[in-house]
């Protein structure tokens, strides 16, 4: 574990040490400003997302220091806040714009086509990556609001998708959002929205069938899913009209398309080998690409260092250790470039296939047709 073996390690960490996990709330104002002045600032938002965290990743570098992944909940009161805070605000201004962007005379169709990207941005790279710390957490209040962040973007299934198919099947052909080697992301996307919400479905179907309960039964977390979404439907027509009700969508979309960028970058090309009888070794730190940029993983509260959360998917995200190259596979850039990168297949297989196969020869050497083996594979 690089230079991460020394530990930081305090009772009680202070705001300062939770401050730069504080950045995202800066981008309601910039969206908020596109909506109220329209013209260049519509693009700030867009820029400032994805283009000022590559620079600042360019800038600073890595971070390869690690918190004592023992420290106490009651230590991390500032890095747990602001996932906490996250979901009224962005409920407030969402709805708020849905509210204001009919009435606002001074925006063409392109300058609110542009504010709702800029809000999408801001639900898919904050919210739903905060939804994401939400619903492992196991008390009800923050699954709850991670539940609400997802619904936001109409996408609530993702929590059953993620926590009873991702992290079980995570590189098996079972997992619908492990990227396949050599898969595009235009071949990713659609299969992926597809496949996530029937895998899903049949996961909490199954789980009810173990109690004989049907899939119609009231514990199943899908009908709570689908009345959150028809009621920020219903809110969004009631505050906007069918304009209203059109923002709400684009915004989720747009939403939804971030969040699988991220997910094609995660795991593209990794595999867990297969042991037979249906069983696959257990999930280790090389089964996710692992980024230590540091103000990337600032802005994503350290989702970049996916290696150990795949790893110890209970810990908290101030708590995620970073790995070195001997322990995971390192992504070259950031979240921010590697998903510009993956927008364009020829240039993502020339800088990731070569990769793929070196981890390949480091790891399972004895493999040498990975061809017939991955064919093996999906015919179990």
């Amino acid at each position: 574990m690089s230079d991460s073996a020394s530990h930081t390690s305090q009772e009680h960490l202070p705001f300062r040490a939770a401050m730069p996990f504080w950045l995202s709330l800066l981008m309601i104002p910039l969206v908020l400003s596109g909506a109220l002045v329209g013209g260049i600032w519509v693009v700030v938002p867009i820029i400032a997302t994805w283009g000022v965290f590559a620079t600042l990743d360019a800038a600073l570098g890595l971070d390869t220091n690690n918190l004592d992944p023992q420290t106490k909940d009651s230590a991390l009161y500032w890095h747990r806040m602001i996932t906490l805070i996250w979901p009224p605000l962005q409920f407030l201004m969402i709805f708020g714009l849905i509210w204001y962007i009919p009435r606002a005379d001074h925006l063409n169709a392109l300058e609110i086509y542009l504010v709702t990207v800029g809000m999408g941005i801001l639900s898919g790279s904050i919210g739903i990556v905060y939804a994401h710390e939400l619903m492992h957490q196991r008390n009800k209040l923050e699954r709850g609001l991670g539940d609400l962040l997802m619904c936001m973007a109409l996408y609530g299934h993702f929590r059953s998708e993620h926590l009873l198919v991702h992290h079980r099947h995570v590189g098996t052909p079972r997992d619908p959002v492990t990227a396949r080697y050599n898969e595009s992301f235009w071949r990713f996307y659609p299969r992926v929205l597809k496949q996530s919400l029937l895998s899903s479905f049949r996961a909490e179907r199954e789980m009810l069938a173990r109690k004989s309960l049907p899939w119609w039964h009231a514990s199943n977390p899908f009908w709570r899913y689908w009345g959150l979404q028809a009621t920020f439907l219903v809110l969004a027509f009631g505050l906007g009209g069918w304009l209203g009700v059109l923002v709400f969508v684009l915004q989720a979309l747009a939403a939804i398309f971030q969040l699988e960028l991220v997910n094609y970058v995660e795991h593209y090309g990794l595999t867990r080998k297969y042991l037979g009888a249906g069983k696959y070794e257990h999930v280790k730190p090389r089964h996710s690409w692992n980024a230590s940029q540091r103000a990337s993983n600032w802005f994503l509260i350290n989702l970049q260092r996916h290696s150990d959360h795949h790893y110890k998917p209970d810990r908290r995200f101030p708590l995620l250790q970073t790995y070195d190259e001997d322990e995971a596979p390192q992504l070259p850039y950031g979240y921010p470039v590697m998903t510009l990168f993956a927008l364009f297949p020829r240039k993502w297989r020339a800088i990731m296939n070569p990769r793929v196969r070196d981890w390949r020869k480091k790891y399972y050497p004895e493999i040498d047709d990975w061809s017939a083996y991955n064919k093996a594979r999906h015919r179990v």
